[in-house]
């Protein structure tokens, strides 16, 4: 094998688009062909086509005024036709065609959409009226969402959507505190239907105009090559240190989640390269599975694309996408130097070596054949967080950097239909985020409609009792429990609603507030036992699930522990002045260092439990940014016990090195 290969050619890479698993298992979509294959091609090169569009402003040229509501429900339209023609109804119907029954699904989503997108300039003149058409198609509109979903996501999010339904349609029969107003089945369905607190809210909207660019670029990079080009960076500056498997996976995996963002699909794409790769050179099953789960995870946490949820954030808080990035920069530093020690120090432990640099790319050769595929990236940066584009915008800039790239470099060449399938995958990966927007945007309308809203703040407030740190801890464990199985959009948008403004209340920054739910809703991904991310990736490694999540969840226990930190100290959100941002990222790393080597049990040799403890209270001394005199020392403090403890781990495996004691 030439240097210049990378060995994980031999195997190919996972394609996202063949994400055909739902949470109760079995293929999600068919395998048409003929009339019925090229009409659902058409609807979704179409739905792709259209997002972008929007996202590069391209209605501003046209000569009517188009509404924001209307664009909306022609995405709806195609969407919801797309999924009932290609998506499965059930497990054991024939793969390769649709029922009767679809079609006619199919042909009223259609129609409900069109009626938004053809009638939403009279409708806004009168928005509180009920006539017989508008609550017949938003009660239809929400009876064809739920059957999306269940088809695309399962039930968990249905019965969720069902009980704030009937929350909405009895809240005046609910006694006690959580007594509301009710609402007619009329009111609830015109209102979730055509309101922009509802279907047509911010979720879809984000979906529909800044996700779709991003999800068009991940695509056309991936349609070049670029995912590749990831995998052999990471091996060759980390492919032949102890561990290097693992570190490649964390890097190469981190790298195409700055461009995904999804938890699911980095485990799909990178995980079937890399977890392989960690078994054939040691590392068990349900490890190799941990670390892909939880590296995978961060990339929505991770500049500059992050995930759905950060452009929601930005939308929530009215401000710049760019603060939203720069903020996530410093935790999301943290929850990757937590990964990459841990990862090193289990492969210490287990004494573990890196892949022969024979067998490895060099780094010149990689740089010299690729670096064409940092063009795209380059765009991304200048346009998002320099230029500061809008962010749809911005996507839509560097996929069409990469489909540039792609008519111009031989080893890539994208040709027409090339281009056209990745506009059909964009749009088959579409599928689900908008079916998960739309459901969202029923469940807010419904808890904005029934008050809830308002009272579930209140009752958060009061059984925090005024302290903010019981509220936090409740916050961190409802985000956990009404997470689990659910995408992290879904949870994030909820909770932003219900809890935000009660912890803007007892005084957290909106930003910090935000993010706090943010990472919380994350975290269901790999909190057992329902952790999506570490299911897909135990599935993929053959791995005993339970094991992983465990495991997983300890690799990821950096992710726990800061949103608790910059709540209190927002200087880790970039809130701050330059000392203060240094001093809360100086201590915090250390503190992450001290964890890290809690968790895992070794330094230079193993460490005994009484070890352990000293490390992890060194860690916890360290954890508090100084931002007084008496935190300044009690970080010394930690940084000398710290210090201290791994001065003897050290002394003590010098000494049986050498065959004695010390």
């Amino acid at each position: 094998m030439q240097a210049e290969t990378s060995p994980t050619n031999e195997k190919p890479v996972a394609d996202p688009r063949e994400e055909t698993r739902e949470a109760g298992g079995g293929k999600v979509f068919r395998s048409l062909s003929g009339p019925t294959r090229l009409v659902v091609d058409v609807l979704l090169v179409l739905l792709t086509a259209l997002g972008a569009g929007w996202a590069l402003e391209l209605h501003y040229y046209l000569p009517i005024a188009i509404f924001r509501e209307q664009f909306l429900g022609a995405f709806l339209a195609l969407s919801y036709s797309a999924i009932f023609l290609l998506c499965r109804a059930r497990k054991g119907e024939p793969g390769d065609r649709p029922e009767p029954y679809d079609w006619v699904l199919a042909g009223l989503g259609f129609a409900v959409g069109a009626y938004i997108a053809v009638w939403y300039p009279e409708i806004s003149y009168s928005l509180a009226s009920l006539s017989p058409e508008r609550y017949l198609l938003g009660g239809l509109a929400i009876l064809l969402t739920f059957e999306a979903v269940r088809r695309l996501l399962g039930w968990t999010l249905i019965w969720l959507a069902l009980a704030v339904c009937a929350y909405a349609l009895f809240a005046d029969l609910v006694p006690g505190y959580m007594n509301g107003r009710g609402s007619s089945p009329e009111r609830l369905g015109a209102y979730v239907f055509l309101d922009t607190n509802g279907m047509l809210g911010v979720t879809l909207s984000v979906t529909a105009t800044v996700v779709v660019s991003f999800i068009l670029f991940g695509q056309a990079l991936f349609g070049i090559r670029g995912d590749r080009f990831f995998t052999d960076i990471a091996l060759a500056l980390l492919g032949k240190y102890r561990g290097g498997t693992a570190k490649v996976a964390v890097l190469s995996s981190s790298l195409f989640g700055t461009v995904s963002g999804s938890a699911v699909s980095n485990v799909l794409v990178s995980g079937s390269l890399t977890i392989p790769m960690m078994k054939r050179s040691g590392y068990s099953p349900h490890m190799s599975a941990a670390i892909e789960s939880v590296t995978s995870t961060g990339g929505q946490i991770m500049p500059p694309v992050m995930g759905v949820a950060a452009f929601i954030i930005a939308e929530y808080l009215g401000v710049p996408y760019l603060e939203v990035a720069l903020a996530a920069a410093i935790p999301a530093a943290l929850y990757y130097l937590s990964l990459l020690l841990q990862v090193h120090l289990e492969a210490s432990r287990k004494g573990l070596m890196g892949i022969a640099p024979e067998l490895l790319p060099r780094l010149v050769g990689v740089m010299n054949r690729g670096w064409i595929y940092l063009v795209p990236i380059a765009v991304l940066v200048q346009t998002l967080l320099i230029m500061r584009w809008p962010a749809g915008k911005a996507g839509m800039a560097a996929a069409i950097a990469a489909v540039v790239i792609g008519f111009l470099y031989p080893e890539s060449r994208l040709g027409l239909r090339a281009i056209v399938r990745v506009f059909r995958e964009s749009g088959r990966v579409m599928l689900s985020l908008v079916a998960m927007s739309v459901l969202a945007g029923i469940v807010i309308g419904g808890l904005q409609l029934s008050g809830l809203t308002f009272k579930f703040s209140l009752l958060l407030s009061d059984a925090g009792a005024g302290s903010l740190m019981l509220m936090l801890g409740l916050t961190a464990l409802a985000c956990i429990i009404l997470g689990l199985g659910m995408p992290t959009t879904v949870i994030y948008v909820m909770l932003a609603v219900l809890i935000a403004p009660a912890l803007v209340e007892l005084g957290v920054q909106p930003i910090a507030a935000h993010f706090f739910i943010f990472y919380f809703g994350m975290l269901s991904m790999i909190t057992p036992p329902v952790c999506i991310a570490t299911y897909t990736a135990a599935s993929i490694a053959n791995a005993d699930f339970w094991k992983a999540g465990v495991l997983g969840a300890r690799f990821g226990v950096v992710a726990y522990i800061v949103p608790f930190i910059f709540v209190f100290h927002p200087a880790l959100l970039m809130q701050g002045s330059v000392v203060e941002i240094l001093l809360a990222a100086g201590t915090t790393a250390a503190a992450v260092c001290f964890l890290a080597v809690a968790c895992v049990g070794y330094l230079m040799r193993s460490c005994n439990w009484a070890e352990r403890g000293v490390f992890l209270a060194a860690s916890i001394l360290m954890i508090l940014p100084p931002s007084s005199a008496t935190l300044l020392a009690v970080n010394g403090a930690g940084l000398a016990i710290g210090l201290a403890a791994g001065f003897f781990n050290f002394r003590a495996a010098a000494g049986l090195d050498r065959g004695g004691a010390i």
